[in-house]
C-alpha cells in the first residue's frame, strides 16, 4: 500500500469531489441505490502497473461494503488482455467512482511504463534514471509514487528538501561561488548542495565553491564526459536537458551518477485500461 493514507484519500476525496459534485444525476436515475453488481478492471496494452491501490481506495471511499480482489502488484508487468482486479458490491458506487478510479491508474500506470523504457535503454544499474517536480500540480505524491513503481529514483519532491541553485539564483547572487557560499551560511547543514551549471567553466567553479553535486544543463556529451572527469568523483554528476529514449544510453555510457528526466511525468501517455461491468 502507499505510505501516507491521509494523503491519498484526501486527493482521492478532492478528485471524486471534482466529478460527482451535488452527484451523479445519470446513475442515480438508472440504478437502485440497493443494486449490486461486479466489475473487472483490464489492460489493453502491456503495462508497468502504478496506483492500484490508490483506484481500489476510490470506490473503497464511496461504499465500505466493496468487495475487491487483485491479481496483480503495483512494480509488475501486466501483459495485454489481463485482468487486473475484480470489484463487487454497490453498483452505483462502481459507476460513480469508475472515472476517477481509472484516471489515477491510467496516469500513474503511464508514468511508471514510461519510466521502466527510460531505465531499460539506460542500460546500467550504474546511473540513477530520476524524476523532476514537472509534476501536475496537486498530484506530485502519485506521479512520483509511479516513478518509483518504474524502477526510477526520485528527486527532490519540493524546494523544502532539497538545494539546487540554478541559474536564476546564480545571477541573483552574482556567481556561483557566492551562491554557495550564501548557502552555506544561511541553509540547512545537513542537506546536500547541487549547482546547475551550462558549461565546463562552471563545473570547475561549483567544484572549487564546495558544491556537492553538479547539475549539467543541456551540454553536449563530449563536454558530459569532460565534466565527469573533472568531478573525479569528488562529486555527484548529474545530467539533465534534452534527454530521449534515444539518446539515453550514450548518456549513461559518459560516466554520469544521475540522469534526471522530464518527460518521465509531463509526457508520460495514460495507458489503456477499461473498467467493465460483467454482473
Amino acid at each position: 500500500m502507499i505510505e501516507n493514507q491521509i494523503l491519498v484519500d484526501n486527493l482521492i476525496r478532492n478528485a471524486l469531489d471534482e466529478d460527482l459534485g451535488a452527484g451523479d444525476i445519470t446513475t442515480d436515475a438508472i440504478i437502485a441505490p440497493e443494486a449490486k453488481g461486479k466489475a473487472v478492471l483490464e489492460t489493453r496494452e502491456e503495462i508497468v502497473l502504478a496506483g492500484l491501490p490508490v483506484f481500489t481506495r476510490t470506490f473503497e471511499l464511496l461504499s465500505s461494503n466493496m468487495n475487491i480482489e487483485n491479481h496483480y502488484k503495483d512494480g509488475q508487468i501486466v501483459p495485454a488482455g489481463e485482468k487486473i482486479c475484480h470489484l463487487s458490491g454497490s453498483l452505483s458506487a462502481i459507476l460513480k467512482a469508475e472515472r476517477t478510479g481509472l484516471n489515477f491508474i491510467q496516469r500513474m500506470s503511464g508514468i511508471a511504463t514510461l519510466t521502466r523504457e527510460y531505465v531499460d535503454r539506460a542500460g546500467t544499474e550504474k546511473v540513477k534514471v530520476m524524476d523532476t517536480r514537472k509534476t501536475v500540480p496537486g498530484l506530485r505524491f502519485f506521479d512520483k509514487y509511479a516513478v518509483r513503481m518504474g524502477g526510477g529514483f526520485n528527486h527532490r519532491f519540493g524546494l523544502y528538501d532539497g538545494i539546487l541553485i540554478k541559474d536564476n539564483h546564480i545571477s541573483a547572487a552574482g556567481s556561483i561561488t557566492e551562491a554557495v557560499k550564501l548557502v552555506k551560511k544561511n541553509a540547512p547543514h545537513n542537506i546536500m548542495i547541487e549547482v546547475e551549471v551550462e558549461d565546463l567553466a562552471g563545473v570547475k567553479e561549483a567544484i572549487k565553491a564546495g558544491t556537492d553535486k553538479i547539475l549539467l544543463d543541456n551540454m553536449s556529451h563530449d563536454d558530459i564526459r569532460k565534466a565527469v572527469q573533472l568531478a573525479a568523483g569528488r562529486v555527484m554528476v548529474e545530467v539533465s536537458g534534452g534527454i530521449s529514449l534515444e539518446n539515453i544510453s550514450e548518456i549513461a555510457r559518459t560516466g554520469a551518477d544521475l540522469i534526471s528526466v522530464g518527460a518521465l511525468t509531463h509526457s508520460a501517455r495514460a495507458v489503456d485500461l477499461s473498467l467493465e461491468v460483467i454482473a
